[in-house]
């Protein structure tokens, strides 16, 4: 009973024979793709929950436009007579055109600009907002301050009466 070990070439070779391990083919960008899937489903869902999302400034200013000379147009005034009335809704009307052909020229141009002007306006808005912030506190600092100069407690006033001791 000769039990023979094989030989590590034999080995070699019988591991040759077999298909190596076969490293399962990935997308290299399959995290990329997984990605966009999920943004695309949450602006899906989004839009679903608050409607469609603002567009550029251009647009919404375009918007806003036509709304403004929709309702301007709607307007019936009941202290004009009847010829009067025809007369105001035509100048209405003709301003409304005026304006129209003043700002979409400008927006066709120049979309972008609009975008920076509302970026700008929201730092504004937020440097108005800090100043004002910064304002009432040290305000309501010097209020306190004085309250606790005249020896009131909390709740005593702040009125510059005198006090009586009516004992």
């Amino acid at each position: 009973m000769s039990e023979e070990r094989p030989t590590s070439e034999t080995a070699r070779g019988d591991a040759a024979d077999e298909a190596p391990y076969e490293t399962p083919v990935s997308d290299a960008d399959a995290w990329a793709k997984a990605c966009a899937e999920d943004l695309e489903a949450e602006k899906a869902r989004r839009r679903a929950r608050y409607g469609p999302p603002p567009g550029s400034a251009a647009e919404e200013l375009r918007k806003l436009v036509d709304a403004v000379s929709e309702k301007l147009s709607s307007f019936q005034s009941p202290l004009l007579g009847a010829v009067a009335q025809g007369t105001a809704q035509q100048v209405v009307q003709q301003v409304v055109q005026q304006a129209k052909a003043a700002v979409e020229p400008v927006i066709e141009r120049n979309p972008d600009v609009f975008d920076h002007l509302a970026a700008a306006g929201n730092e504004l808005l937020a440097a108005y907002r800090s100043a004002v912030e910064n304002q009432e506190r040290r305000w309501t600092t010097r209020e306190a301050d004085r309250g606790r100069n005249r020896g009131e407690g909390p709740g005593e006033g702040t009125g510059s009466g005198e006090r009586i001791d009516l004992d």
